[in-house]
């Protein structure tokens, strides 16, 4: 799409100024620089399907499949109308298709992320949710005869405060077309999972409702300390249902190891008044996406557990299936539409991903990639594998592993869950080591060892480097190859250290908490991510003697796994631009919606590299040849 087809389809040229850079820039061919490596936490399959009420009849929905998520009903039956990532992974657009799934055709496509979509009573508005002004979740409306695209939430009245969380998801019209529910997390907290203590996110969000012309906004309901979302209307137009948790379940809501311990509950309220509460369910299923079959019984998705699947609050049998997800149920209680998602098999290396950047291509890979001075590439299999060291050329060819984790004493229960394993692993600087952790990480970090090794690229001298009294981890190379950065970590001592490899001893760079130190290419700072005594995570760098701590990022969201491109700028995984979507929606993720974004070591002219609704981390430039 070039730059004047952008300016007419959302009508002012402040709005485009701020898309994405291949919004702006694709309409002239850029001769690509490189690829990008990244690595994107997403489901690799995501297939429509739909099915009678009781489960049976099930078939796909649509003719032509693709990653296909997000589905919902015109009102009159006639239209389909979902999400597609059919153009490009991790390039998300709305589409329509015939009621048999048939002559599909797009509704609103950007370079930034729509999703969500849902059309009024009388079909001629489409409500969705997307990216494009600022990169924040927004709810838009698209007047379905003139294909005008114009900004409902975010704007005037309907915008938060500066710096704090201020997004708009999951729009729903009320059977009258004069209102539009939604659910929103405006003028809350950037807040940590485990008490403030995780730097990923949990999510606060109420129930809020606006004219379609932007009048009468207000919020229906709220409860401090809980997250309410997914709000739908009775038929009759009388109440909002939705579903409930707390602020701190919806971290374990995308978990599948919390079971049980993070729930929810169906709830409805008076939609003129947000009072005369109902609560339709008990129990600690985690319960989400509610819907209205009539004004007397409503159904809901169940995720995870022994009773995943579609639950009712009538006396109507449940399906019970795994991974079925964002159900939808027509209007006629006959039918049910939804998705169908898996990571398996696993979105594979060097897979091409959409490139917001027109001077890179961008392409998959697993964890921790960093490039060595002849070219080679190493990671850690953590996502394809059981966390073992490989290395390949920059195209992905004579791959091969180095290091095999498996038999190292490690709980292989804990590998496969992707909390053990060999990590980060970092090239010396002539390319003969491979140097990593090797251990227990995230929250096992607080009971469990890890120590420092390395390895030579053919896989021989392994060394351990560290005894595994302290643990420690996430290495990396001085340019000189004489010293190593690491972080360390227990009750008693946390920080940086830095190892010489002479004479084996250890002195104390930092003494905060202190994570992912990296070396830059000329030796001269070490980037790290540093907790704040008032919980923010943000990039800091620092001279290797211990002076000029500098702080690279101030946002009150969480910044960090921070690395060096080669020419000295500093790519890392940041949020402030917020959640895509409702954070218990998502699956088996931890920081569901950060993106990549780029700087200069000195903290200026920062910008997105991705848009995505998707985790997007690792991220390390490949020249081209």
């Amino acid at each position: 799409m070039d730059r004047r087809k952008i300016l007419r389809l959302f009508g002012t040229a402040a709005v485009a100024a701020q898309l994405p850079l291949a919004v702006v820039a694709k309409a002239a061919e850029v001769k690509k620089k490189g690829v990008m490596l990244m690595n994107r936490i997403a489901p690799s399959i995501s297939d429509l399907y739909i099915a009678n009420l009781d489960g049976s009849n099930e078939r796909k929905l649509l003719a032509d499949s693709a990653f296909d998520y997000n589905a919902s009903r015109s009102p009159d039956g006639k239209w389909l109308l979902f999400t597609s990532e059919r153009r490009a992974d991790g390039q998300s657009d709305l589409y329509r298709a015939r009621a048999d799934g048939t002559g599909i055709e797009v509704l609103a496509k950007t370079d930034s992320m729509e999703d969500a979509g849902v059309l009024s009573p009388d079909g001629k508005t489409l409500a969705f949710v997307s990216t494009a002004n600022g990169y924040r979740a927004n709810i838009w409306l698209r007047d379905m005869a003139s294909g005008k695209v114009r900004q409902l939430t975010g704007i005037g009245e309907i915008k938060g405060k500066d710096g704090k969380p201020d997004c708009y998801f999951r729009p729903s019209w009320s059977p009258d077309g004069k209102w539009i529910a939604f659910s929103s997390d405006r003028n809350t907290e950037w807040t940590g999972h485990d008490q403030g203590q995780g730097w990923e996110h949990t999510q606060e969000l109420a129930i809020y409702m606006v004219r379609p012309d932007g009048s009468g906004f207000r919020q229906v309901v709220a409860k401090q300390g809980y997250c309410l979302g997914s709000p739908q209307w009775s038929p009759d137009g009388k109440r909002i249902v939705f579903y409930e948790m707390t602020v701190e379940a919806t971290w374990g809501a995308r978990r599948p190891n919390y079971i049980g311990k993070a729930y929810s509950q169906i709830v409805s309220v008076d939609a003129a008044t947000g009072k005369d509460r109902t609560e339709h369910t008990t129990g600690t299923d985690l319960k989400l996406q509610p819907q209205y079959l009539s004004n007397t019984e409503i159904g809901y998705l169940i995720k995870y557990g022994p009773n995943e699947g579609l639950a009712y609050t009538s006396n109507r049998a449940p399906v019970k299936q795994t991974f079925i997800r964002s159900p939808s149920w027509s209007a006629d209680e006959k039918s049910v539409i939804y998705e169908k998602v898996s990571f398996k098999p696993i979105r594979p290396l060097m897979k091409p991903l959409f490139s917001w950047d027109p001077e890179y291509d961008y392409r998959h890979v697993d964890v921790y990639p960093l490039m060595s001075r002849d070219g080679w590439i190493v990671y850690t299999d953590k996502q394809l594998g059981n966390s073992s060291v490989w290395v390949m050329r920059p195209d992905g060819s004579d791959k091969r592993k180095v290091f095999e984790s498996s038999g190292r004493g490690l709980d292989e229960t804990k590998v496969r869950m992707g909390l053990a394993g060999a990590f980060q692993p970092c090239w010396s600087p002539d390319g003969e080591w491979i140097t990593f952790g090797l251990g227990y990480w995230f929250a096992e970090r607080n009971t469990m060892t890890a120590a420092i090794w390395r390895v030579r690229r053919d896989g021989s001298g392994l060394e351990q480097l560290t005894d595994g009294t302290l643990h420690s981890g996430f290495p990396s190379y001085s340019a000189d190859g004489k010293e190593i950065v690491f972080r360390v970590w227990s009750a008693q001592e946390k920080g940086l250290r830095i190892l010489n490899l002479d004479t084996r001893k250890t002195r104390v760079l930092t003494q905060g908490i202190d994570n992912l130190p990296g070396w830059s290419p000329d030796g001269q700072r070490i980037v790290f991510t540093r907790r704040r005594d008032d919980g923010n995570y943000d990039v800091y760098t620092i001279r290797p003697d211990g002076s000029d701590l500098f702080r690279a990022t101030d946002h009150e969201s969480s910044d960090g796994h921070a690395v060096w491109a080669a020419d000295g700028r500093i790519m890392w995984s940041g949020s402030q631009h917020g959640f895509r979507d409702e954070a218990a929606l998502y699956e088996q993720t931890f920081q569901q919606y950060g993106q990549i974004y780029v700087m200069n070591a000195d903290g200026s002219n920062k910008r997105l590299l991705t848009d995505s609704r998707w985790e997007d981390s690792m991220p390390l430039y490949l020249p081209s040849n």
